[in-house]
C-alpha cells in the first residue's frame, strides 16, 4: 500500500525554494524558514512567484515528489517531472484503446455513471440530513432525474458523443440544485450555475481551486503507476490538457472537492469577504482564504473509508492513487472492467 505523503503547499510571495542535501529548504528574505526531509514529500505545490533551484528540481524528480507551479489563484502553469516510469506495453495498449470506439465508449460509460452515482449521492445526503429544508422538492427530482440518467448510460450501447450528452445532462441538474446545499451563510455565498474561466462567484472559485488541486493529485497518481496522464477517454486529446486525469477527476469530484467547498461555507470556515472581484469579473481569493482551503484539503485527505472494491480502510489522500492503480491494472488486463469509485 503507498502511503501518504504530506504535500507542502507554498503561498507566501517571494519564496525560494532550495535543496540542502537530501533536504528542501523555504527561504522567505533570504531567511530560511522550514527545513523539510524529501522523503517525507509526496509533493510540493507553489501559488503564484515562487521559484525554485534547479538542484531542487531535479532532486524531486529523482525521488517522484511532485512539483507543481500555479498562479496565485490557482490556475495551472507548469510541473517538473523525472524521467517516464512504467510499462510501455501498457501505456501502448491505453494509446490503443483511446483509438477504439468501441472499448472508449465501454471505459467512458463507467467512469459517467459513477460521476452521476456520486453525485446523487451528494444529494441524497443533503436531503437525509436536512428533509424539510429550502429546495427539498428540487433536489428530490434532480435526484429522481440523475437515477434516470444513470440507468441511461448503463444501459446504452451508443457512442462516445451520446454518453457526453448524458454527462452534460446531469451535470446541469446537480448544479442546478447546489444553491440548495448551502445552508449557511447562504445570502452571501450564492451559486447561480457552473463558471469556470474565470469563476464568477466565490462558490465557484472554491470549486475551481479544490478541483486544481484534485488534479495535481491524480495526474501524480498517474505517473507513479506508468500511465500517460494526457491521454484520456471521456476528454480526448488537446495540447496541454491532462486527458486521463481529468477522466478519473470525475468520478472523486463530488466526494472529495464539492462536500468540502459545501463544508467550508456551511461550517463557517471561509467568508464572503475573503473573496475579490477582479476588473474582469473573476472572483479570486485572498491569502488567509486560501491558506485555510489548503488546511482543510489536507485534512479531509486524512479522513478515512473503506474502499467498496479493495475492501481495506484506507485514507481519503489515497484515492487517486488507489484508483489509477486499478485502471493500470485494467488496461494491463488483470481485470476485466475499471472498478470506478462509488460512495455509498
Amino acid at each position: 500500500m503507498k502511503q501518504l505523503l504530506n504535500t507542502l503547499y507554498v503561498t507566501t510571495q517571494g519564496t525560494w525554494l532550495a535543496r540542502e542535501r537530501e533536504n528542501v529548504l523555504v527561504r522567505v528574505e533570504k531567511e530560511t524558514r522550514l527545513r523539510l526531509p524529501i522523503h517525507t514529500l509526496g509533493a510540493i505545490v507553489c501559488f503564484g512567484q515562487i521559484s525554485a533551484s534547479a538542484p531542487l528540481m531535479g532532486l524531486c524528480a529523482e525521488r517522484g515528489v511532485a512539483l507543481a507551479f500555479l498562479t496565485e489563484w490557482g490556475r495551472f502553469l507548469a510541473r517538473v517531472h523525472g524521467p517516464v516510469s512504467g510499462n510501455v506495453l501498457m501505456r501502448r495498449q491505453q494509446y490503443r484503446w483511446a483509438d477504439d470506439p468501441d472499448q472508449t465508449a465501454h471505459i467512458v460509460r463507467i467512469l459517467v455513471a459513477a460521476k452521476i452515482a456520486n453525485s446523487r449521492t451528494v444529494l441524497q445526503r443533503a436531503l437525509r440530513d436536512r428533509p424539510e429544508a429550502n429546495g427539498s422538492q428540487s433536489i428530490k427530482a434532480a435526484v429522481d432525474h440523475l437515477a434516470t440518467l444513470q440507468r441511461g448510460v448503463l444501459g446504452r450501447d451508443e457512442g462516445v458523443d451520446s454518453i457526453r450528452g448524458c454527462e452534460g445532462a446531469a451535470a446541469k441538474a446537480y448544479f442546478e440544485v447546489f444553491d440548495y446545499l448551502i445552508t449557511h451563510q447562504n445570502e452571501t455565498f450564492r451559486f447561480a450555475g457552473r463558471s469556470r474561466r474565470p469563476p464568477l462567484d466565490a462558490v465557484n472559485a472554491l470549486l475551481s481551486f479544490l478541483y486544481t488541486l484534485l488534479m495535481q493529485d491524480v495526474v501524480a497518481a498517474l505517473e507513479c503507476v506508468g500511465l500517460d496522464p494526457s491521454v484520456g477517454f471521456l476528454h480526448r486529446d488537446r495540447p496541454g490538457r491532462p486527458g486521463l486525469a481529468l477522466d478519473l477527476m470525475e468520478e472523486l469530484r463530488p466526494f472529495l472537492a464539492d462536500r468540502l467547498v459545501l463544508s467550508l461555507i456551511n461550517r463557517k470556515q471561509v467568508a464572503v469577504n475573503g473573496f475579490t472581484t477582479t476588473e474582469s469579473g473573476a472572483v479570486t481569493m485572498d491569502d488567509a482564504t486560501r491558506k485555510a482551503v489548503l488546511v482543510a484539503w489536507q485534512e479531509r485527505k486524512r479522513d478515512t473509508l473503506r474502499h467498496p472494491f479493495l475492501e481495506e480502510e484506507i485514507e481519503l489522500g489515497l484515492l487517486p492513487h488507489l484508483q489509477a492503480q486499478l485502471m493500470a491494472r485494467y488496461i494491463r488486463g488483470d481485470l476485466d472492467a475499471y472498478p470506478a469509485f462509488i460512495w455509498r
